[in-house]
């Protein structure tokens, strides 16, 4: 009996999905595009690569160039990594935010904020770090147009004490719960350390009066004759009668704008100082960084609001 065994191979077509290949490098533009469209991948160490690259870009840009792609089109793109569970992946998405310009960011903080507070409530414990971690760098970056948006103010306040578990309420029944859980045992410390730093940071750009500042200038002769010119002059936003809510749907006090520091520090005064100042002596009592943490919020506190009632 005789075997007769085939052993010839067909060769088959190998399809690559989205590869070519191409004499001419794709341009810096449409590799920047490429890894806007890479920030989906399922791989954390892409998603970091990916936003490594975009810094990198962004940063060694000539002086004066416009960006790869606007503000506007680009932050949809990268604000839902705020909610990564990568940590690295977050750590590189603050380093590319602290790369984008100032004013186009300061256009948009209401939508960044949308995903900070998301982050500082979020369940898992690391995520709310790394929020802490982005509303100092919005506090210190963008500064009054981060309190002075739609909600900056009020809701951001609201998602800092819910964080620390302090409830809104001074009664002795709301109090008795505890403080709020930051993850491991031994990382509360630090990480309530961390959420007093950005309720701080929050506080002082809340009590921070940029027109007045421009008004105790000219005062001093800088200017002169023209004195109490910021009074007179019309704002620098794009969206200088946003306040008005002329075509917008109804707001609530959470939702409200509050563009001056008296606004600011009355309802402060009214919601939170009370429940803020019990919880922050409440802190103290803990010593070591929590306390010193608390003090400084204290302070900031006792600053902003020592003319409440006084300005005109």
């Amino acid at each position: 009996m005789t075997l007769n065994i085939s052993t010839e191979v067909q060769a088959e077509t190998i399809v690559l999905n989205q590869q070519s290949l191409t004499r001419t490098a794709p341009s810096a533009t449409s590799q920047f595009s490429h890894h806007v469209s890479l920030l989906t991948s399922r791989t954390d160490s892409q998603r970091r690569d990916s936003l490594s690259y975009l810094t990198t870009a962004i940063s060694t840009r000539p002086t004066n160039a416009p960006l790869q792609q606007p503000v506007s089109v680009l932050l949809p793109k990268i604000l839902p990594l705020t909610l990564d569970g990568s940590h690295g992946v977050r750590t590189q998405l603050l380093k590319l935010l602290r790369t984008l310009p100032t004013d186009d960011m300061e256009d948009h903080i209401e939508q960044v904020l949308l995903y900070i507070r998301a982050g500082i409530t979020h369940l898992a414990a690391d995520i709310r770090t790394s929020a802490m971690d982005m509303l100092m760098w919005a506090s210190d970056f963008v500064g009054n147009g981060l309190v002075s948006c739609p909600g900056g103010w009020v809701k951001t306040l609201k998602s800092l004490m819910a964080a620390q578990g302090w409830p809104l309420e001074i009664t002795t029944s709301a109090w008795s719960s505890g403080k709020a859980s930051f993850g491991k045992p031994g990382s509360d410390a630090k990480a309530m350390v961390k959420s007093l730093n950005a309720l701080a940071s929050l506080l002082r750009a809340g009590f921070d009066d940029p027109v007045r500042q421009d008004l105790d200038e000219g005062r001093t002769g800088h200017g002169f004759p023209l004195v109490d010119t910021a009074l007179h002059l019309g704002s620098k936003k794009s969206n200088g009668f946003a306040h008005l809510n002329l075509f917008g749907p109804p707001r609530d006090e959470e939702s409200q704008m509050y563009e001056d520091k008296e606004e600011r520090q009355e309802v402060f005064q009214r919601r939170f100082q009370g429940s803020i100042e019990r919880g922050l002596e409440s802190a103290k009592q803990e010593g070591g960084e929590v306390g010193r943490a608390a003090a400084g919020v204290q302070k900031i506190i006792g600053e902003g609001m020592n003319d409440y009632g006084a300005l005109s």
